[in-house]
């Protein structure tokens, strides 16, 4: 299994700090923003890492991850993202480096305090792909899963006006091989992005989805809010 940290973006919701760095880099509590999405793909057994940013800061990354030494890795592997086209874009990128292997992707800005080993394992002997989904009292903020009457999901909607569930669908996704075919069907929204929901629901059209749940903490630090309150909970678990 390989992993992918998508990092890229400019991150124009935390400016003027993001003037100075990528946001990914920027610090909650005593460590580095990105650490934590490194550090869920190691504790899960994935050593094999690639960093997919973009930006005038991409240089930055190597400056302060180097090989992956504070992670016990012997090397890092990098990617750069030309623009914004969105989380399928920027997977796209992962293409040569993932090959025939399959791959768990997170988000740079999501940390997720959950032990993910046992559904990287169940993935790797099965395949499709797979998402990960956390009740949150704000759906209509995210991506959420439409659930049937056998428990089943049945869709995959982007920031609903009147939410089908509570479920968000967090920064964590594994995929097959077959994702960068699919990726390369996908119809740029009217954002001019290629969607992550859209790649996803794919995979629910054919069957191939599997919804696993987390039961721990997730945060997205894409606001200063949320950076804060990452922060303040880091702290007060010292």
């Amino acid at each position: 299994m390989k992993g992918i940290i998508l990092a890229g973006g400019l991150g124009t919701r935390l400016s003027p700090l993001t003037k100075a760095t990528n946001k990914h880099l920027l610090p909650v509590y005593d460590k580095p923003m990105v650490y934590h999405p490194i550090a869920t793909l190691v504790n899960a057994g994935i050593t094999d890492i690639l960093v997919v940013t973009g930006g005038p800061h991409a240089g930055d990354f190597i400056r302060v991850l180097r090989n992956g030494e504070d992670f016990g890795l012997d090397g890092l592997n990098y990617a750069y993202q030309e623009g914004e086209g969105g989380i399928a874009h920027a997977l796209n990128m992962a293409k040569p480096f993932v090959g025939d292997d399959k791959c768990v992707v997170i988000l740079g800005d999501n940390i997720i305090t959950d032990d993910i080993s046992v559904p990287v394992r169940e993935f790797d002997a099965v395949g499709g792909a797979a998402i990960f989904v956390k009740k949150v009292d704000d759906p209509e903020r995210f991506g959420v899963v439409d659930w049937d009457e056998r428990g089943w999901p049945k869709d995959l909607v982007e920031k609903p006006e009147f939410p089908p569930s509570n479920d968000a669908v967090i920064g964590l996704y594994m995929y097959d091989n077959s994702v960068f075919e699919r990726i390369e069907t996908l119809i740029p929204s009217g954002r001019g992005e290629l969607e992550v929901t859209d790649l996803n629901r794919s995979y629910l059209k054919d069957e191939l989805l599997t919804v696993h749940r987390i039961h721990g903490t997730w945060m997205d630090c894409g606001t200063f809010d949320s950076l804060a309150l990452a922060t303040k909970t880091f702290y007060e678990d010292e």
